[in-house]
């Protein structure tokens, strides 16, 4: 690679940027459903949330595994040129196009607190939940392979790093970039 290398982003970042938002919209949510009578009553509310909340994590930390696992055994070496993001710029930016359907999803989980209390909320913080063991998943194979993910921004667009638009990842050594494998602040 020539000069003028691209900006790459921790892939294990960009999946745990949405963890943190969603567990605590979700938990806000349920502790307002929990508040509510709702339909069905707070127990089932609670139960089904409960069967929700495990459902959705597991679900969340299981999809699209396999698209992670062919794009890190595919992966070059990161250019001596390339931009490494920093890890706030990257949460930030995640956040910040995804702040309409976080908020989307808040209004739904309480919304549907009226007919199941609490459902929604624990689903919600359940997707969270997924997420970060995604992160923690992906930072064991880092340790693993001794080697940090990274994806080119442009191609992971607004927080997709296994999306259409992307075409591969790039690796570091595990000092590169202010986060640990599994996307988590370096201390």
């Amino acid at each position: 690679m020539g000069r003028g290398g691209q900006s790459l982003a921790r892939v294990a970042v960009i999946v745990r940027a949405g963890a943190v938002p969603l567990w605590w919209l979700g938990v806000l949510a349920a502790g307002i459903g929990v508040v509510l009578p709702g339909l069905t009553g707070r127990r089932i509310g609670v139960y089904v949330g409960a069967t929700l909340f495990v459902g959705c994590a597991a679900a969340v930390a299981l999809v699209r595994r396999r698209g992670y696992t062919e794009w890190a055994a595919r992966a070059s070496r990161a250019g001596k040129f390339d931009y490494l993001q920093d890890r706030a710029v990257t949460l930030r930016n995640w956040r910040r196009a995804h702040r309409w359907w976080l908020l989307l999803a808040f209004l739904v989980a309480v919304g549907s607190s009226l007919a199941l209390p609490a459902a929604g909320g624990l689903a919600l913080a359940g997707a969270g939940a997924g997420l970060w063991l995604k992160a923690a998943w992906l930072g064991r194979r880092e340790r693993r392979d001794e080697a940090l993910l990274w994806v080119r921004t442009d191609w992971a667009g607004s927080g997709q790093p296994v999306g259409k638009k992307v075409k591969g990842y790039r690796t570091t050594g595990t000092g590169a970039g202010d986060a640990v494998p599994g996307g988590a602040r370096r201390r």
